[in-house]
């Protein structure tokens, strides 16, 4: 469909970008909300700089971890190990309160729409922003969700008390063996509940939730939908990005919206139809806000 390969970037001020999506805003009979990983950045959720130093520098001193993504593919020498790492990793991206209210200011702009959420992150920041649960599908898993690694069956198992409890006891980045969880069916080594192969667990709740986002899609077919992208860079663009478009292209009255700190983009073919913001997304839905 998007037979060019060049892109369109936003030749309109701040200010005027603003307004304009907030004009949409206001006349969208629906607002479908695609978020990625930049807009829990926005929110204080960084995986680099200070933020990792605080918590993993005895991981960088030892193993040259520069950052947490990076960590969560090293190969770790041993269970112990390994857990002590993801035990913090979950702790600190799924549990603690989230830094700045970025998630309650785009809730209080879409509270009165009729919005659904799709989105890529895994650290539950919607949920406890008080997003309504029956309108949000994270598509790449959950931190607080624990599955068998082989997967023997098809069920996932909340990991709070359980990761709380490596937290707690791990001693020189180690935790206790006898924490080390374990799948209660088969025995095998338990992982996270995280989207990085054909062995992630689909589970119940994941499949509801699909079905749901896809009646969302159905229900507003021909209707005003802003399609409003948030924080989505270019690692799974399949899942948000390329569908955001294509919809936005097939439905002469959808809109599409782009806010990103770094790159905010869409194909020409969506013209004036676009609307590409380049800039600190908790900016932005602040003065959204006002």
């Amino acid at each position: 469909m998007f037979t060019s390969p060049s892109i369109l970037r936003s030749t309109k001020g701040y200010s005027a970008s603003v307004r304009r999506l907030q004009e949409e805003l206001n006349r969208a009979d629906a607002v479908l909300i695609g978020a990625g990983s930049g807009l829990s950045a926005a929110a204080g959720f960084t995986y680099s700089g200070p933020r990792f130093e605080r918590h993993f520098a005895d991981f960088k001193d030892k193993y040259g971890i520069e950052d947490m993504y990076s960590g969560g593919f090293y190969p770790f020498p041993t269970p112990e190990v390994y857990w002590a790492w993801w035990s913090r990793h979950i702790y600190y991206n799924r549990y603690v309160d989230i830094p700045k209210p970025v998630y309650s200011e785009l809730l209080e702009l879409v509270r009165d729409k009729d919005y659904f959420v799709l989105t890529t992150n895994v650290d539950h920041c919607f949920q406890k922003a008080g997003f309504d649960q029956q309108r949000l599908f994270y598509t790449q898993g959950d931190y607080g969700l624990f599955q068998c690694s082989q997967p023997c069956h098809l069920k996932t198992y909340d990991n709070e008390e359980t990761v709380r409890q490596m937290l707690a006891a791990q001693k020189d980045m180690k935790i206790p063996t006898a924490l080390i969880p374990h799948c209660p069916v088969c025995g095998r080594p338990m992982t996270v509940n995280l989207r990085s192969d054909d062995k992630f667990v689909e589970d119940a709740g994941w499949h509801r939730a699909a079905r749901r986002y896809a009646e969302f899609i159905q229900r507003h077919e021909g209707l005003r939908v802003l399609y409003l992208e948030l924080g989505v860079g270019t690692n799974t663009p399949g899942i948000i990005k390329y569908p955001f478009w294509v919809a936005t292209a097939e439905h002469p009255s959808a809109v599409y919206a782009c806010i990103n700190a770094h790159e905010a983009y869409a194909p020409p073919q969506l013209g004036q139809r676009a609307i590409c913001i380049q800039r600190d997304i908790a900016a932005v839905l602040s003065d959204l806000r006002k």
